[in-house]
């Protein structure tokens, strides 16, 4: 079950006008399940993309990447079960084959069509189910069907993950929504993880880009449950501009407002993904400051959050906190001075300094530490006393489900 995680009702979830969203049976990997989504936008619309940066990066990022450099979009694709990644030019022929079926499907052209994929690496997309499966998503498009594409996304996911706001922006009302799948696999140099978020909006294309990169690095660049970086990972955010409030440049009086709900609704859906990592049972903030730089202080964040020591700590209750000590050390300050760092755990209204001076605090008690370690959301500070920089990475703790979850995936 995730931490302190519900998926919202499908009424909270505010439809986008211009956005409409249809599920199917397409029989991709397993039956009886949806697992193809089909998103149309309306003419008009601006979206943009940030992508996984492993090199072995699956089919559909590659034709994603290609399609938003040279067209304006007008629907999206998305299929679970398997990731088209791995798969050669065999795999691109398939991303293709989907886009053209998209296009002929609602009388758009290949090159507005963005293509997804997620689940199985190295095995092959069977794009004839998708082409079989694409009229049932188009009878079933709608502007208030969001509920339903964040389940069709999922895969090893235990609840859908779907965010929503209204926002009050020079007397318009302004919606943003959006949806992501994601429970393992979760590493972001981005962070196999998907999500979607649309606006009523008008946004410039070159500001929409700026944003979307704003907004993966608050969010989805922020969050790790296993330090392992998808072939999949994609992020994309759409601006239909029907609310009738259009933003062109940062100095719009208007950009502030709506740029922080779209960083926000972002920032709610990485969490739910870390909530819902494979086995989580502990919800973890780890806060660096008093870094030189921010750089330096997500490489400690980092450290902490891989570390399956500090993580299997965290899910015993188990107060072993030298292994954080360790895993800031082994960060890559080579000039680090540890007398200066400072370290704390704190939950539930409680926090304890552990270290100071390069040891352990005079006045911190094992009892201390293991009742913090009990709680289901935890914060881990550091302060590393060299500067003024700070960062925030969100991880999860490794428990025995993990492993079955992993070692199962694919039976």
């Amino acid at each position: 079950m995730p931490v302190n995680y519900a998926t919202p009702a499908a009424d909270q979830l505010f439809p986008v006008p211009g956005v409409r969203l249809g599920t199917a049976e397409a029989g991709i990997r397993k039956k009886d399940r949806r697992d193809l989504t089909l998103i149309a936008l309306d003419a008009g619309a601006t979206v943009a993309g940030v992508f996984t940066k492993n090199r072995f990066c699956a089919a559909p990022v590659t034709v994603c990447r290609e399609h938003l450099a040279a067209a304006d979009m007008r629907a999206l694709v998305i299929n679970t079960g398997i990731a088209n990644a791995g798969t050669g030019e065999q795999g691109m022929t398939a991303a293709r084959t989907t886009c053209d079926a998209v296009a002929k499907t609602l009388g758009v052209e290949a090159r507005q069509v963005l293509p997804f994929s997620t689940g199985v690496i190295l095995e092959h997309l069977p794009a004839e189910r998708i082409v079989s499966g694409l009229p049932a998503c188009r009878d079933d498009l709608k502007e208030d069907n969001w509920a339903a594409a964040a389940r069709a996304i999922m895969t090893t996911d235990t609840v859908a993950k779907a965010a929503s706001r209204k926002v009050e922006i020079g007397g318009k009302t302004i919606t943003v929504t959006g949806i992501s799948k994601g429970a393992g696999m979760i590493r972001p140099n981005m962070a196999t993880m998907l999500g979607f978020v649309a606006t009523d909006a008008g946004i410039a294309p070159e500001l929409l880009r700026q944003l979307a990169k704003e907004a993966a690095d608050n969010s989805f660049n922020c969050i790790t449950v296993d330090g392992d970086t998808s072939t999949n990972d994609s992020f994309i955010v759409i601006a239909s501009g029907k609310s009738g409030l259009s933003v062109g440049s940062a100095a719009d009086a208007a950009w502030p407002a709506i740029k922080q709900a779209i960083i926000a609704v972002a920032m709610e859906l990485a969490q739910a993904i870390v909530r819902d990592g494979e086995g989580a049972t502990k919800f973890i903030t780890i806060a660096v400051e008093g870094g030189r730089d921010v750089e330096e202080c997500r490489k400690v964040a980092y450290a902490i959050g891989h570390s399956p020591l500090v993580k299997t700590a965290f899910f015993a209750s188990d107060p072993n906190l030298g292994r954080i000590l360790a895993a800031v050390g082994y960060a890559g300050i080579d000039d680090l001075d540890v007398a200066g760092a400072r370290l704390w755990l704190a939950a539930g209204g409680k926090e304890a300094l552990v270290s100071e001076q390069g040891g352990r605090a005079a006045a911190y008690k094992e009892e201390d530490g293991a009742a913090i370690m009990k709680e289901a959301e935890i914060t881990v500070r550091v302060n590393l006393g060299r500067g003024e920089a700070h960062a925030t990475v969100w991880t999860c703790d490794f428990s025995y489900d993990y492993v079955k979850i992993n070692a199962d995936y694919r039976s």
